[in-house]
């Protein structure tokens, strides 16, 4: 499983970005082909107090790398892409993972 993971930093106007982020990027984003998940988390502090330094993560799953490329890849992708450099290419930070399955069962 790869996970395409966008970090954002905290907007000037968090109404208007999240009015763009819920109404126009997200149901765009949606859409890319090969998406198998979508999650949004708001972040709401640190451990170590205050806001931190970001202000929403989104994990975008796939099956796999060539999946993700596809998908990046279709007009759908490319539209998303665009509408992201448009009102967040300033405060986005995109990263590509794979999970990691440990042996140990955490309590």
């Amino acid at each position: 499983m790869v996970k395409l993971i966008a970090l954002y930093t905290h907007p000037e106007n968090k109404e208007q970005f999240d009015e763009h982020y819920f109404n126009v990027h997200g149901p765009l984003t949606a859409k890319i082909p090969g998406l198998q998940q979508m999650t949004v988390t708001k972040i709401v502090g640190s451990p170590m107090g205050g806001d931190g330094k970001y202000y929403l993560m989104c994990e975008m799953v796939y099956d796999s790398h060539e999946t993700m490329k596809a998908g990046m890849r279709s007009l759908e992708g490319k539209a998303s892409g665009k509408d992201l450099m448009g009102f967040a290419g300033d405060l986005v930070t995109l990263m590509i993972g794979e999970e990691v399955h440990a042996d140990a069962t955490v309590r």
